[in-house]
């Protein structure tokens, strides 16, 4: 992450620059780099700098990617600027969701052609990418040890319209050149999937030889195609080629909550179909003139994609926090 670097090539936009008030022109814009539960990093276009973060500050608030304004004499925290995209998550059992990343253009979703594959837990990952605004792209592993390779690109190229599917080795160089339509100058990707499955060797090709701080790769156990998590903590690495990856913990569970348009990106198919029910509120489940059902009927809809829908819908609606409208009604 040394520098030097222009404040376009770490990211910068007009989208940020708007934003800045004409009273804050002494400030200075910087990239969170590193977030830890007591201490912030970032990048300035010198290099890294430690943030100085005011009394009370909670880091929990942030997330690598941000856009942040200080005082350059003392690198001291002002104020963060608004986001352009934003991913987060929903930890089981914990009512606030978890910042995963910000400001990311697109979403590395990392799985390998074996076991490790898993079409519930990929249209997760999905969904939280159509809701936070970043593109994302199935990135499958271990090709080369498949019996059938282009099954799993198949089903992966099933799981959302247009969505992008990628085959990359990520111990070869050649991988970098299979991602480089996203990894350009001053764009960010961010790289999440399960533990073993290729993420921080992916990080590390990305970045190159001459990254200084290489993430700790670890293997699988070959009879399930589970690893050991080797990530701990989320960074943002500099990209051999330009660009910028944010590299995150292999995630045990992935809860969705306030993904409603994630979800209805995802299921299009079925979301197009709803209007054509007989029922403004149907569930798609038992009511009498549902589109859905009969497209099932007609087998020009996938049943398990309708079941993983209805799953994921109801699990969305019971984290989706309810606001309170008039007199006191529920609304969301």
């Amino acid at each position: 992450m040394s520098g030097p670097h222009t404040l376009a090539g770490l990211g910068w936009s007009a989208f940020f620059a708007d934003q800045c008030r004409p009273d804050e022109a002494e400030l200075a814009p910087r990239r969170v780099a590193t977030v830890h539960r007591s201490r912030m990093g970032a990048l300035s276009e010198a290099g890294p700098v430690k943030l100085v973060l005011p009394v009370h500050t909670n880091t929990g608030d942030y997330a690598v990617g941000d856009w942040v304004l200080v005082d350059p004499a003392t690198q001291s925290l002002h104020r963060r600027l608004d986001r352009r995209t934003v991913l987060e998550r929903r930890r089981e059992g914990s009512p606030t969701p978890q910042l995963a990343a910000a400001n990311v253009d697109a979403l590395f979703i990392v799985t390998s052609c074996n076991a490790d594959f898993n079409a519930p837990r990929l249209e997760r990952y999905l969904a939280l990418a159509n809701q936070g605004g970043a593109e994302p792209v199935i990135v499958l592993t271990k090709a080369d040890v498949a019996e059938d390779a282009e099954r799993y690109r198949g089903q992966a190229l099933s799981l959302q319209r247009g969505l992008r599917v990628v085959i990359v080795n990520p111990r070869e160089p050649e991988a970098a050149a299979h991602l480089a339509a996203w990894c350009g100058p001053g764009r960010t990707v961010a790289v999440v999937g399960s533990s073993g499955v290729g993420k921080s060797t992916l990080v590390n090709t990305l970045a190159g030889p001459d990254h200084d701080a290489p993430q700790a790769t670890g293997g699988i156990r070959e009879h399930d195609a589970k690893g050991r998590h080797t990530t701990t903590a989320r960074s943002l690495h500099a990209i051999a080629g330009g660009g910028w990856v944010i590299d995150t913990p292999g995630i045990r569970s992935l809860q969705l909550g306030d993904a409603a348009e994630g979800l209805d990106t995802l299921f299009a198919e079925i979301t197009e179909l709803a209007p054509a029910c007989r029922f403004r509120d149907c569930t798609h489940a038992h009511e009498p003139g549902c589109a859905v059902r009969a497209a099932v009927a007609e087998g020009r809809l996938d049943p398990e994609r309708v079941s993983r829908w209805r799953t994921l819908r109801a699990e969305n609606r019971g984290n989706t926090v309810v606001a309170t409208g008039p007199r006191g009604n529920k609304r969301r």
